[in-house]
C-alpha cells in the first residue's frame, strides 16, 4: 500500500483542500482523508506532493513549513496505525482507520467544524465555573463581546470559520481587521488576543480541534499615539452651543459634557441619579468592579446637567451614543483632518480621518484627565475621581494638546528674570 496527498480541485483558481490519500495494492480499495489544510493549486508542488517554497525565512515559506509538518502527522499516523494492526495480527478496515483518524485528529466530535456552536459551549463552560460577583459577571461579558467580534469578523472576510484554518494567515487579518476597522486601542486588541486563545485551548483541550498554531499567537504591542482629548475651552464650546432644535443631540451633548465634567465611564456616568448625590458628591458603585465606590465632588458643569434633567439623565444606549455624539462635533465645526498611528508589530498603520470621527464616549473621560493634570490637580487627587489604581494606566490618559505643550514649555524656560545675554 502507499500514501500521499492531493489536492481536491486542483483546476480552480483559489485555495483548495488538501487530501490524504492511501491505496492498498491489488485490493482496489483507497481511504480518502481530508487534513483540513488549504492551499492554492499555484503553491503546490504536483511532483513530491507537498507545498512549494518550503526554505527560506518568508512569511509564505513558514506557512508553508507548517502545513508540511501538518501532513507529516498523516503520513506518520496512517504508516504507525497500519503496523499496530499488522502486529495485532488485525484485519485492516477501511471503516476502522477512518474511526482512528477521526479519534486521533478531530477527536471524534463533529461539531468541531461548527466555530460557533463550539464557543457556545466555551461560554456555558465558563458560566457554570464562575460566581455571581461583579468581576465573575464582566468576565463572562467579555467573552461575549470576543465572540461577537469573531462573527463579526466572518461576515467582513465573507468566509466561515473553521478550528483548522486558524493559522499565522488568520491571525494577522484578524489583528489588522480589529485595528483598521475596529479601531481597537492597544489594551483592547491585547485582552481580546488573550480571550480567543483561552477558548482555543479550552477547545484543544476538550477534543474540537488538534491545530496548535495559535499557541505561538503573541499580543501585539500596539502604540496609539494619537488619541484625542479636548481642552477646557473646547468642552466650554461644546457645550454653549445651541442645539435647542435638534432635542435629540441636545441630549447627547449635555451627557458628553457631563462625562468631561466627573471623569466616569459611560457606563457609570450615564446611570446617574438623584439617589447617588450626596453632600455635594456624585457616590455610585462603579460599573466595572461593584467593590469599588466612586466618589466625586460635583461642579457647575455637573450640577447643571443634573438639575436640566431634575437629576434625571437621558437614556441612550453606548453604541447610539457613540454614533450621535460624531453629529454631534460635525455640526460644531470639528471637521479638520487628523492622523491617527498604530504601530503592530512592526508595522506602522497610519489613518486619516476628521477629528468628528474619533470622539466617543471615552473621550469625556480622557479630556477630563487631562484638563486636571494641566491644571496641576495632584495625580492621586484625579485617580481618587476617576476610580484609577495603576498610576501607568492612569498616565495612558493623559494627552496634552500642542498648545498645552508650548504652554509648558515657555512656563519653564522664560529668561524674564535672568539677565539677558547679549546676542552678538
Amino acid at each position: 500500500m502507499r500514501s500521499t496527498f492531493n489536492i481536491k480541485e486542483p483546476n480552480k483558481n483559489k485555495e483548495s483542500l488538501i487530501l490524504f490519500a492511501a491505496y492498498f495494492k491489488g485490493e482496489g480499495r483507497k481511504f480518502v482523508y481530508s487534513t483540513g489544510e488549504v492551499i492554492h493549486p499555484k503553491e503546490w508542488d504536483f511532483e513530491n506532493r507537498q507545498p512549494k517554497h518550503l526554505n527560506g525565512r518568508t512569511e509564505k515559506a513558514n506557512k508553508h513549513r507548517g502545513i508540511k509538518r501538518q501532513l507529516d502527522r498523516y503520513s506518520y499516523f496512517f504508516s504507525d496505525t497500519i503496523q499496530n494492526y499488522k502486529l495485532a495480527n488485525r484485519e485492516i478496515i477501511i471503516a476502522d482507520i477512518r474511526a482512528d483518524f477521526d479519534t486521533e485528529f478531530k477527536r471524534t466530535k463533529s461539531i468541531a467544524s461548527k466555530f460557533f456552536e463550539v464557543y457556545n459551549l466555551f461560554l456555558n463552560d465558563k458560566k457554570s465555573d464562575y460566581t455571581e460577583d461583579a468581576n465573575s459577571q464582566t468576565t463572562i461579558k467579555r467573552y461575549e463581546y470576543n465572540r461577537k467580534l469573531l462573527f463579526n469578523f466572518q461576515e467582513y472576510r465573507n468566509k466561515k470559520i473553521h478550528f483548522n484554518q486558524i493559522n499565522k494567515s488568520f491571525y494577522n487579518d484578524f489583528i489588522n481587521y480589529c485595528v483598521t476597522v475596529k479601531e481597537h486601542s492597544s489594551n483592547t486588541l491585547r485582552r481580546n488576543v488573550g480571550l480567543f486563545k483561552t477558548f482555543l485551548y479550552w477547545a484543544l483541550e476538550n477534543g474540537y480541534t488538534y491545530k496548535s498554531d495559535f499557541q505561538k499567537f503573541k499580543a501585539p504591542k500596539a502604540q496609539q499615539t494619537d488619541e484625542v482629548a479636548l481642552t477646557l475651552q473646547q468642552v466650554q464650546e461644546v457645550f454653549e452651543y445651541d442645539f435647542s432644535k435638534n432635542e435629540r443631540l441636545e441630549k447627547v451633548r449635555d451627557l458628553f459634557v457631563f462625562g468631561c465634567a466627573t471623569g466616569m465611564r459611560y457606563s457609570n456616568y450615564s446611570k446617574v441619579a438623584k439617589k447617588d448625590i450626596q453632600n455635594g458628591m456624585i457616590k455610585v458603585r462603579d460599573e466595572k468592579n461593584n467593590y469599588k465606590t466612586l466618589e466625586i465632588p460635583l461642579n457647575d458643569f455637573s450640577m447643571y446637567v443634573l438639575k436640566k434633567y431634575n437629576y434625571q439623565l437621558p437614556k441612550i444606549s453606548n453604541q447610539r451614543f457613540n454614533d450621535y455624539i460624531k453629529e454631534v462635533f460635525k455640526i460644531i465645526g470639528y471637521t479638520d483632518n487628523v492622523k491617527k498611528t498604530m504601530k503592530v508589530g512592526k508595522e506602522i498603520i497610519e489613518q486619516i480621518n476628521p477629528l468628528y470621527e474619533r470622539i466617543s464616549s471615552h473621550t469625556a473621560r480622557r479630556s477630563f484627565i487631562t484638563i486636571m493634570k494641566n491644571k496641576k490637580i495632584p495625580d492621586k487627587v484625579i485617580m481618587s475621581y476617576t476610580g484609577h489604581r495603576s498610576l501607568e494606566v492612569f498616565n495612558k490618559y493623559y494627552k496634552p494638546n500642542n498648545e498645552d505643550r508650548k504652554d509648558f514649555m515657555q512656563t519653564v524656560w522664560k529668561i524674564d528674570d535672568i539677565p539677558m545675554k547679549k546676542v552678538n
